[in-house]
């Protein structure tokens, strides 16, 4: 179906028709929330590491080589506060929240900010599979614990200059000494605690709920960055439940597989027109 109209009144009925929602969120869904991590709102937030270092946007910026952790807990503490702290709940994800209403739905998140759970969902229906901003780590993995940084990253906010932290500020690992990190997966020290495995299985739990039940996937912004997580997991759940419905939102790659082409919906437009739209 080429026509806007009819993609729209599809998809609404899959979604009143269904039993349950399994909603899935991408980088894409940020960018479309007014989280981008260019244009005016980096350059706004970064000018003093833009004029030292020559960084581009955010997402470059947080693999930046600077020679000290003074330099990189003061970029990193920047970072994490526009688009952890600072950002309230954005309309896009309370509208989402809205879609979802009185269904019995699971969110799966590659997205660090949060943005779900200050849109609405429940924490406990929301499985952040790449991490949170609002956490650090040891840097190798000596152990298994998370620590909030709230009050760290305030502080290192307030004695922030010329671009670095004063060294007092620093986080130490409390077990082995040695540096922390944002609790990311970006290498193999990712940590994922017991509250990353109490998720991952109430997931397992949803998806043996929904198992043969009438489903809909609900797929934002998701490209091929990251696609074993929600893309073709996505896709082969739609692929081995017939009763499921894929809806796709996806500016560059809203098309799927041919075998599930009759039960898939796709949307290239903008992720908050049409979720307004479904409203």
């Amino acid at each position: 179906m080429n026509n806007l109209e009819q993609r729209i009144n599809a998809a609404r009925e899959a979604i009143i028709a269904s039993d349950y929602l399994l909603i899935g969120g991408g980088a894409g869904l940020s960018a479309a929330a007014g989280l981008d991590y260019g244009g005016k709102r980096f350059t706004d937030n970064f000018a003093d590491f833009i004029e030292k270092y020559g960084i581009t946007d955010m997402y470059s910026g947080s693999f930046y080589p600077f020679e000290t952790e003074a330099e990189s807990w003061a970029h990193w503490a920047r970072h994490i506060d526009v688009n952890r702290y600072a950002m309230p709940a954005t309309r896009l994800y309370q509208d989402i929240f809205e879609l979802a209403g009185a269904k019995e739905y699971f969110v799966l998140s590659t997205n660090v900010e949060s943005q779900f759970v200050k849109g609405g969902f429940p924490a406990e229906k929301v499985f952040e599979v790449q991490g949170d901003y609002a956490f650090i780590q040891c840097a190798k993995a000596c152990h298994d614990t998370l620590y909030d940084n709230a009050k760290l990253i305030k502080k290192m906010l307030a004695a922030t200059a010329d671009c670095k932290i004063p060294s007092e500020l620093v986080p130490k690992c409390p077990v082995c000494g040695g540096s922390m990190d944002v609790n990311l997966r970006h290498n193999q020290y990712f940590v994922q605690d017991q509250a990353w495995y109490a998720a991952e299985k109430r997931y397992e739990a949803f998806l043996r709920a929904s198992l043969g039940k009438k489903l809909t996937l609900l797929e934002f912004g998701v490209g091929f960055n990251t696609p074993g997580i929600i893309r073709y997991p996505f896709e082969n759940i739609t692929y081995v439940n017939h009763q499921a419905t894929l809806i796709r939102f996806n500016r560059d790659y809203p098309l799927g597989p041919t075998e599930n082409a009759g039960r898939t919906i796709s949307f290239d437009e903008a992720i908050d027109v049409v979720v307004k739209a479904l409203l």
